[in-house]
């Protein structure tokens, strides 16, 4: 099978996806690797119909790497996930709207363009959790205690350089510290928990965690509301239940069993299907409880090397 992925600078030595691409390579496989923004392409060759097989894109929020990603949607070509449901997570104000639009839990959500144009935001609501609609990686989050800070963080925005662009607020849900990161591989949940960005002081820890039935349903779900097949789902647990408060789209995959195959094989099996797979079901997604499924056996996808 012939693959391309698009990968910008600062995934240039991440594992994921460095680790799928030579797992990939080392079956059999061909893997071109595009890094828009940092090289000329002639883009008449380079998004051709009949020159790959599925394009897999691994870039940051914003770079060109979604447009070279849309135009090969747009020539026909199979990509992994669809194109347009990347472009639907990774702008954070439209996946806020497509979430509640459909029942997701989500925090309420106001946008503006400048940070002090959130004091007319009620003060019941804060604190508030501030970030770039943009944003990936955890990308200038912050949590605003009272609107008399705005100024203060405004000030400090400015000093740091801090682009331009749409930033969005929602009220900060009270929870433990600790991030619930729900990741969709080829159709199987695996949860894993987190230090919050929002609470430095807390045990850096990462580990696999049991899945609950309520939290498996609501991530199944956000997978068929965006489109996406590989993904991950960031919840908290607040008072009121479990709450999402960002999706995104090719995330890191980490503590996941055997991420690098399973990743590497699920790429495989959506490309040979044309980019569509199941995805996870509610219901099967909520057997999914205590104990995760061991690695299965994986090997490479026939097709041409």
């Amino acid at each position: 099978m012939r693959l391309c992925f698009l990968v910008e600078e600062q995934y240039r030595h991440d594992g994921m996806p460095v680790d799928v691409i030579r797992q990939l390579r080392s079956w059999g496989h061909r893997v071109d690797v595009l890094r828009p923004g940092g090289s000329l392409l002639k883009l008449s060759e380079t998004v051709r119909a009949g020159r790959h097989d599925a394009w897999i894109l691994k870039t940051v929020s914003g770079g060109p790497g979604l447009t070279l990603l849309e135009a090969a949607a747009g020539a026909g070509l199979t990509t992994v996930n669809d194109a347009r449901a990347i472009r639907g997570v990774r702008d954070k104000a439209l996946a806020a709207v497509t979430a509640e639009a459909h029942g997701l839990p989500v925090p309420v959500t106001y946008a503006a363009m400048r940070i002090e144009e959130f004091a007319q935001v009620p003060a019941a609501e804060y604190p508030l959790v501030v970030k770039p609609a943009d944003g990936s990686s955890g990308r200038a989050v912050r949590l605003v205690p009272s609107p008399d800070r705005l100024a203060h963080q405004a000030s400090q925005d400015a000093e740091r350089g801090a682009d331009g662009g749409m930033l969005i607020a929602q009220p900060y849900v009270p929870n433990s510290g600790v991030d619930l990161k729900v990741y969709c591989v080829d159709g199987e949940l695996y949860a894993t928990e987190r230090c919050s960005p929002l609470h430095p002081d807390q045990p850096a820890s990462e580990r696999q965690v049991p899945l609950s039935a309520e939290v498996a349903a609501i991530a199944a779900r956000v997978g068929e509301v965006f489109g996406l097949d590989l993904y991950g789902v960031d919840v908290v647990l607040g008072p009121d239940g479990p709450v999402v408060v960002d999706v995104n789209d090719f995330p890191s995959f980490r503590q996941v069993p055997d991420a690098v195959a399973r990743v590497a094989w699920a790429i495989l099996r959506l490309a040979d299907a044309g980019g569509t797979r199941p995805r996870a079901a509610a219901a099967g997604a909520a057997a999914l409880l205590s104990a995760q499924p061991s690695a299965p056996a994986v090997g490479p996808l026939g097709g041409d090397a």
